[in-house]
């Protein structure tokens, strides 16, 4: 549900930077509370599986479309809200720097359209709440399927009224609602159950990692810290590095929703302030679309979903060290 720049005009696109950045700058303060290192390296190796898993698109069937997990509530279920937002952040300016996924000047939409509603409304909200008496599985799967479910129609929406408020007249509102809508209730549902399937695993294996568990989990885990971090770390590389060959060609349901009504799963916008976030991210885009330039190889899309994944991991352990998530030195070591 990645918006391209013609999606979003530049008031529309400003505005929505300021309420991400808003956003971004008050969980960044709530990490620095929580100071707890212990979230560093799950952030890197759950960001970079949030990474690998969105290269997987999957059929919705009898539709011609495909989805992908956005990851939000995946990322607060293990994080809580303000990790998570902060992790999907680093996920989504990867994406669109490195690989010209989402328009840059559209990336405050991104963000708030995929990262906030998952991780502010499904984290508070809805897992939260259905954790509070004790945490099992079958709580897991319902929070998981009804945050993804809930989420994504919040998000689907969310872009329905910027392209509204952007002047998109190619796509009127109500059609675009009506088109929008139902496809991310079929991709919502689905993500809803890969969620589950993953949180499940945690679960099992080092239950204190799910967010709400606190200090009174009883529950004993299969694996270590540790172990369950590498598990989690070869599944990223086995989703970037060979699932991410197999991703559905369907277009996803933005995309599939825009076909719809225009004809073209594309808009053009040709303003100055368009181009010149073009061509920003023209240079920085070094594998466009999750691939080598001018090449169609599968070469490169393995090399796009196994690189991809160790930058996420780079870029959110360095954010920690730099707005100084932690400051107990002893903090990282503790129970691994």
């Amino acid at each position: 549900m990645h918006m391209a720049d013609a999606l979003a005009a530049p008031a529309v696109a400003g505005t929505m930077y300021v309420c991400s950045a808003a956003a971004a700058a008050y969980s960044i303060k709530k990490v620095r509370e929580e100071d707890d290192a212990k979230k560093v390296p799950v952030m890197g190796i759950m960001g970079a599986f949030v990474f690998a898993a969105q290269m997987i698109n999957f059929t919705i069937p009898g539709t011609g479309s495909s989805g992908h997990l956005c990851g939000g509530m995946l990322l607060s279920a293990l994080l809580g809200p303000y990790a998570g937002f902060l992790t999907m952040i680093g996920v989504l300016l990867i994406q669109c720097l490195l690989f010209a996924d989402g328009g840059l000047l559209a990336l405050g939409c991104n963000i708030w359209n995929m990262a906030f509603y998952g991780c502010f409304i499904g984290a508070l909200l809805i897992w939260k709440p259905l954790m509070r008496k004790g945490i099992t599985k079958g709580k897991i799967v319902l929070a998981s399927v009804l945050g993804c479910v809930i989420t994504l129609q919040f998000g689907a929406f969310s872009v329905t009224l910027e392209t509204l408020a952007s002047g998109i007249t190619e796509l009127p509102f109500k059609t675009f609602v009506m088109t929008m809508q139902p496809i991310h209730l079929a991709i919502g549902f689905v993500e809803g159950l890969i969620t589950a399937a993953v949180l499940v695993f945690v679960y099992e294996s080092r239950p204190e990692l799910l967010y709400g568990s606190g200090e009174n989990e009883k529950k004993q885990g299969l694996f270590s810290l540790k172990k369950t971090l590498v598990i989690l770390a070869v599944v990223s590389v086995f989703i970037g590095g060979i699932l991410s060959l197999f991703a559905s060609s369907h277009p996803d349901g933005l995309e599939w929703s825009i076909e719809k009504i225009t004809g073209s799963a594309e808009l053009d916008n040709n303003d100055e302030i368009h181009e010149a976030a073009a061509s920003v991210q023209e240079v920085t885009a070094l594998l466009p679309d999750y691939a080598f330039k001018n090449s169609e190889s599968a070469a490169g899309t393995a090399f796009s979903g196994i690189i991809g994944g160790v930058v996420v991991v780079i870029v959110c352990v360095a954010a920690c060290y730099v707005f100084k998530f932690f400051r107990k030195k002893n903090g990282c070591g503790e129970n691994i």
